[in-house]
Order: C-alpha cells, then sequence, then structure tokens
C-alpha cells in the first residue's frame, strides 16, 4: 500500500512539473489530484503563444531601452549645475557678491567698541579696514580706493550751498580722519562709502541728529535731489547699539534716483550713497547698508 502511495505521489508530481513547463491544462485525474472547479462555460481553445511570446519580447526590449535612456538622462541632470538645467535655474535676487567680510585686527590691548572696558565706543582698528569692500565685478573709483580722503571729499556728495555750514560744523566737532571707497556695478549703480571718525561719541552723535533734523526739514540733500522721504527698505537693518536712518529721493526725480543711508556707530558716522539710471534698487541697497553697519558694529 505504502509503495502505491508513493508511486502516486511521484506520477502527481511528475504530472505538475510537466504542467509548469507546458502551461497547458491540467486534465482531470482520479486520485489524490485535486480537482479544480469547473468554469460555467467551456474553456476556448488556446490559440498559438508563440506571437505572444515574441510580443513580449518586443515589449521587453522597448522597456529596457527607454529605462536605458531614462538612466541616462537622470545621471546627466543630476551632473548638472542647478542653472544648467532649463527649468530649473535659480534667479539671482538682487544681492551683490561680496568679498568674505572679517573685522580687522585691533592694536595690542585694545577693545572693539561695545565692550566692557570701551565705554567711550571706540573704533581701534584702522578705519580704513572698517570700510565694506568693492561686490565682484564692479569698478572702483580710483579716488575712493578705501584709503583716507579729503573732507572735500564727503562734502562733493552735498549741495554746493550746504558744503561751508557743513565744513564749518565738522572743523567744531574735532573731526579726526575720513575714508572712503567707492565703485559702480553692471547694472550701473554707483555706491559711495565715507567713514566719518570723530574724536568721541557724543561729537559722533551730535552730528547725526544735525543731519538727520536737516534732511527732515527738507535741507541737507545729496547733489541732483530736490526732495526725500523715508526709505523703509533698511527697516529690517538691526545691528546692536547702531543707528541707521535711511533716505530716497521722492517721485518724480530726474533720470537717476539716489538712495542714501546714515550709521552712527560710536566714534563713527557713516555716509553710504547709491544711484542709479532709472532708480536705486532696493536689495542691493539694503545689502550694502547692512553689511556696512556690521563692519562697524
Amino acid at each position: 500500500m505504502t509503495q502505491q502511495i508513493q508511486t502516486e505521489a511521484v506520477q502527481t508530481e511528475t504530472v505538475q512539473t510537466e504542467t509548469v513547463q507546458t502551461e497547458t491544462p491540467i486534465p482531470a485525474q482520479a486520485g489524490p489530484v485535486p480537482v479544480l472547479p469547473v468554469p460555467e462555460q467551456p474553456a476556448k481553445p488556446k490559440k498559438s503563444r508563440k506571437p505572444l511570446l515574441w510580443g513580449i519580447a518586443r515589449w521587453t526590449a522597448a522597456v529596457l531601452v527607454c529605462g536605458g535612456v531614462g538612466t541616462g538622462t537622470a545621471m546627466g541632470i543630476t551632473a548638472m549645475d542647478r542653472t544648467d538645467v532649463p527649468g530649473l535655474a535659480t534667479e539671482s535676487d538682487g544681492r551683490w557678491e561680496y568679498p568674505k567680510l572679517a573685522l580687522p585686527a585691533l592694536p595690542e590691548g585694545a577693545l572693539r567698541p561695545y565692550t566692557d572696558g570701551n565705554d567711550g565706543e571706540i573704533h581701534h582698528a584702522d578705519l580704513r579696514k572698517l570700510l565694506l569692500p568693492a561686490p565682484a565685478g564692479a569698478t572702483v573709483d580710483p579716488k575712493l580706493n578705501g584709503g583716507w580722503v579729503g573732507l572735500d571729499s564727503y562734502l562733493a556728495l552735498l549741495k554746493e550751498k550746504e558744503r561751508g555750514p557743513v565744513k564749518q560744523y565738522l572743523a567744531d566737532s574735532a573731526l579726526r580722519h575720513v575714508a572712503a571707497r567707492g565703485w559702480t556695478t553692471p547694472d550701473g549703480t554707483t555706491t559711495r562709502i565715507h567713514l566719518l571718525r570723530f574724536s568721541s561719541v557724543a561729537f559722533s552723535e551730535a552730528f547725526k541728529d544735525e543731519v538727520t533734523r536737516e534732511v527732515s526739514e527738507g535741507g541737507r540733500l545729496p547733489v541732483g535731489v530736490e526732495s526725500a522721504e523715508i526709505d523703509t527698505a533698511t527697516q529690517g537693518v538691526d545691528v546692536p547699539y547702531l543707528s541707521v536712518y535711511s533716505y530716497q529721493e521722492d517721485k518724480p526725480y530726474g533720470p537717476e534716483q539716489t538712495r542714501w543711508a546714515y550709521v552712527q556707530a560710536g566714534d563713527t558716522f557713516a555716509v553710504i550713497t547709491q544711484t542709479r539710471k532709472g532708480g536705486a534698487l532696493t536689495v542691493p541697497f539694503q545689502q550694502t547698508v547692512a553689511l556696512q553697519a556690521q563692519l562697524l558694529g
């Protein structure tokens, strides 16, 4: 009996193996082989599978080719910079590319402003080293190349009728040094930065009060500016211990528009001016004021 069951089992395995290999319908048999459910409708005779196999082969080849092309494209995109991929380029927000900034070294034993022990808020670093450098691609003004300049360089920013009174005021305020840098960027923006160092923070604050009061009354305006309004572009510039005031030429203005800012930082007073044909841009102006303020903070 055991031998008969083993024989039937072998026959069953043989039939099942042949079924997998030939994929033909399994005939109903008696014995231990399970009987498949009978469909309601008689099965139609199958057609030749040769055309089907050829179709599967063609589709498989097509999928492999498409997959290879897709993989190659994906690898090509990942190898490219974002700005090189059409539709994925990151547009500039208008900021200029400045060099990496760092505070200059101090003389031995000197303290930075706004630190304990420097109650006078004095900038002991070389004033020229506190000037913001020109951004990439800019053309530096050879007369304002980051060195010492005379007072007339600053006075040239003002209308001629303002220069005499301001010059006398600064003489009475014991002005010590003036350093300046200027440049023009490819977009046509002309930037001028003047740093004025006074003998004490009291003189610097007094000059700040004098300048802002004059501007609010319609005076002390840059050359070419007839009327001005407060510029809110630098409201987000928040450097501890510093005072920032910014203005812009009011409409209607001529071919150029001027924006300028005052930064009072301890014993030093900064004047930042930008002029551009068609209108001075907000982003580079805000960026320039913020970076110059940080160097003085």
